[in-house]
């Protein structure tokens, strides 16, 4: 895929991901059934409780598009091998058991009504199926049936929605790309729709990395989306209260949009397919402050600190917060605001405005060489979730981190980290 194909996502810089499936109902998460050993006709009886009938895709786009999000990925199957989408392949799919309904055309639809690019979530396993993955790693008959299964399942789904725009791989064990031939898998879905973009969860590289509970820009850069959960758990989990707060988002969508990354934000709805007030409110802050500060996260270069670069370069290191630019603006994420005076030490090139983003003031500076002073400001934080400063620059901005020493004029080590602790040559 060219790099323009994967424009839309680059830019993108934040979506919602949501797990959902026959394990919100036990309310325990979504590896339940594995995690418990329940018996396999046991845990498929789910499949006719299974109504969905407070689930509301339209409502859950509205929602993604109110919290700033630009696309959503959508569970079409996990491990488990329920289907929430209609297939003649199998009779365990939510429009052959109680609830009727096509849930993955649900949400494409209603995507498409609230300007959401669309991505599924499907596993290549499954537990339910059989042969299973087990039976495929021991015998080679048994891997042939079950690799040609999965082939035609992911098949059938990009044939049967054509307009979705990505497809989101899960569950590669046991087997690397060969195992699952997953060259022939890309190119016969790409052959059904050429849109479309994979992550690397099927052992090729895809056209995006997916970091996972984690942040990290790959080395060298490639598009890539951080995934993590509201929680600590992707599916329904009826103990899990460790909800992130607006500010704990906020900071991951900074990380993300300093390394030109994403943050795929996982909420998992309940049961019945409502979600949980306290995230709903999260997401609607976040989204609020978005509406506020949103220029210092969408659209914005690459703005990494790598510790083993030697002489200038750019930094994110600020005891009070972090930074992200865009060409001649730097924006500083202050989380931890100190109060009425700011400083900033190690910036290489001059400003001209300082100005606080979604207020329309400005404050005043003095800069004397690498050392910037900002006074004025507010005693306490002038936004409830973070406060952003847009620093405008004569260039694209470029800190150095001296800890305050003088730099030297010959070449040297980086002050940072001990040799000890770089990765061997």
């Amino acid at each position: 895929m060219s790099a323009t194909a994967t424009d839309w996502f680059v830019a993108a810089r934040y979506g919602l991901f949501v797990h959902w499936g026959l394990y919100s109902l036990l309310g325990r998460g979504e590896w339940v059934r594995n995690r418990e050993a329940l018996p396999r006709a046991a845990y498929a009886a789910l499949a006719q409780r299974f109504r969905g009938e407070r689930f509301d895709a339209d409502a859950l786009c509205a929602l993604a598009r109110a919290a700033g999000q630009r696309y959503i990925v959508f569970t079409t199957m996990h491990h488990d091998g329920f289907r929430l989408y209609h297939t003649e392949l199998s009779d365990f799919c939510s429009t052959k058991t109680a609830s009727g309904r096509d849930f993955a055309a649900e949400i494409l639809a209603a995507a498409r009504r609230h300007g959401l690019r669309v991505g599924f979530y499907h596993s290549l396993n499954s537990w339910h199926d059989r042969p299973d993955a087990v039976a495929a790693l021991e015998r080679a008959s048994a891997r042939v049936r079950f690799v040609d299964r999965t082939l035609a399942r992911v098949e059938e789904l990009v044939r049967r929605y054509p307009g979705v725009d990505l497809l989101w791989y899960d569950g590669w064990w046991p087997f690397d790309a060969a195992g699952w031939r997953a060259e022939e898998m890309n190119a016969r879905l790409r052959a059904l729709a050429p849109q479309l973009l994979f992550n690397g969860r099927n052992g090729l590289p895809g056209d995006f990395a997916t970091p996972e509970g984690h942040l990290s820009a790959p080395r060298p850069w490639r598009p890539w989306e951080a995934c993590l959960s509201l929680n600590e758990s992707w599916g329904w989990h009826e103990g899990d209260h460790e909800w992130k707060s607006p500010a704990q988002i906020a900071a991951l969508l900074q990380r993300c949009a300093a390394g030109r990354g994403n943050l795929l934000l996982n909420v998992g709805p309940r049961g019945d397919g409502s979600l949980p007030p306290s995230a709903v409110r999260t997401l609607r802050a976040v989204g609020r402050w978005l509406d506020r500060a949103g220029e210092a996260i969408f659209d914005t270069d690459l703005f990494t600190w790598d510790l083993q670069t030697r002489g200038p370069h750019r930094s994110d290191w600020s005891h009070h917060g972090a930074f992200t630019a865009s060409g001649r603006h730097l924006y500083w994420h202050v989380c931890r605001w100190p109060g009425a005076e700011l400083v900033i030490h190690g910036l290489e090139t001059r400003v001209r405005a300082v100005e606080l983003l979604g207020s329309g003031r400005s404050f005043p500076f003095v800069q004397r060489g690498r050392r910037l002073v900002i006074t004025g400001l507010p005693v306490r934080p002038p936004d409830p979730v973070c406060p952003v400063l847009r620093l405008t620059c004569t260039r694209p901005p470029s800190l150095y981190l001296t800890a305050g020493m003088r730099v030297p004029a010959v070449p040297h080590p980086h002050y940072d980290p001990c040799p000890s602790d770089l990765p061997p040559p």
